[in-house]
């Protein structure tokens, strides 16, 4: 049986196959374990498969086209229109097989197993950093209780722990209290020695790989939105310009537009929150130091946020910066700033 078109639709054991000829006939549809899945494909002619970009999608996508197919990769909610009526595995896997066929299709790079090892750091940081978060506000809630109010940064928490939790600080803390205490400061000093190991293992990667080197010459790229950025999107040639990576990242307005009337939002916010969110404070961190440069860009920023709010001028900066880091990962340039 050749097939020159697959919609594989992934799962953990079962998955799900729909395959058509060169006349668009339906000649396969069937359930595959996950033992048989590359023996099945490895028996078939190079064919275009197409997937979800969901969880083990990549990296069924590197096996596959070491057999020799060509695999692509879609965004769900793109592959959503083309499913018919009930929601099942075999109705999943021939919308798919219908979406990739299309020639407006909007396709997701595959990433490399670097890449991914890259992104993996930055997601274990995040949540890393979500849980001293939570961590902290715990340990300023159960203070609270006992008349004990601490600001709400985390590094003044981390000076007034040691003393408060004294024997002599006159705080009214009993020593079940304080034994409670102390083993959430354990717990948040764990957590700080975690996300240091991470930042360093990210600092150390971007400082080895030459494209996070070239983004790190921008104003407001350092090196966790340099790795970020390089994991999320490789090489960025999946973009026709620099206007489309913005746009990908949410840094573009959202329309709601009609009868030829342009209305323009907020954001979109679409894309990857975590490097939009590293670009706009990569940006803000830009805003606070300009001052009173005389540069070119300092002193756009500066008559922009006199012009609109500060955070307007952040995002724009922002979205600045991901069309020129566009224009140094698709021709191995470096940044020059503006005459």
């Amino acid at each position: 049986m050749e097939l020159k078109r697959v919609g594989l639709d992934l799962a953990k054991n079962v998955f799900q196959v729909h395959g058509v000829d060169g006349q668009e006939e339906v000649r396969c549809r069937r359930q595959l374990r996950r033992s048989e899945l590359l023996k099945f494909f490895a028996d078939r002619a190079p064919c275009l498969i197409g997937m979800e970009a969901c969880a083990g999608a990549h990296y069924w996508a590197r096996e596959l086209t070491q057999l020799g197919h060509t695999v692509k990769l879609m965004a769900p909610q793109l592959v959503k229109p083309y499913i018919k009526r009930q929601k099942n595995d075999a109705n999943d896997a021939e919308g798919i097989c219908e979406a990739v066929g299309r020639p407006n299709m909007r396709f997701v790079p595959v990433k490399t197993v670097a890449q991914q090892e890259v992104q993996t750091a930055h997601r274990i940081r995040s949540e890393l950093i979500r849980q001293r978060t939570a961590k902290a506000n715990q340990i300023r809630g159960l203070l609270a209780e006992f008349g004990v109010v601490v600001e709400r940064r985390i590094e003044v928490l981390r000076r007034a722990l040691p003393q408060l939790l004294e024997e002599d600080a006159g705080n009214g803390l009993r020593e079940p209290t304080r034994r409670l205490l102390e083993g959430l400061r354990g717990d948040l000093v764990q957590l700080d020695e975690r996300v240091g190991a991470l930042d360093a293992e990210i600092k150390r990667v971007a400082k080895e790989d030459a494209a996070c080197v070239r983004l790190q010459t921008i104003p407001g790229i350092g090196p966790l939105t340099a790795s970020a950025l390089v994991s999320a999107v490789g090489d960025g040639r999946q973009f026709k310009n620099g206007r489309q990576l913005a746009a990908w990242a949410g840094l573009v307005p959202k329309q709601d537009s009609s009868g030829g009337k342009p209305r323009l939002l907020g954001i979109s916010k679409h894309g990857d929150s975590y490097l939009r969110t590293l670009l706009i404070h990569g940006a803000r961190a830009v805003q606070r130091a300009c001052g009173a440069k005389p540069d070119a860009r300092s002193r756009w920023l500066r008559e922009l946020g006199t012009r609109r709010h500060r955070n307007i001028a952040a995002v724009a900066l922002a979205n600045r910066n991901a069309r020129i880091a566009w224009v140094l990962l698709t021709r191995d340039q470096t940044y020059q700033a503006p005459a």
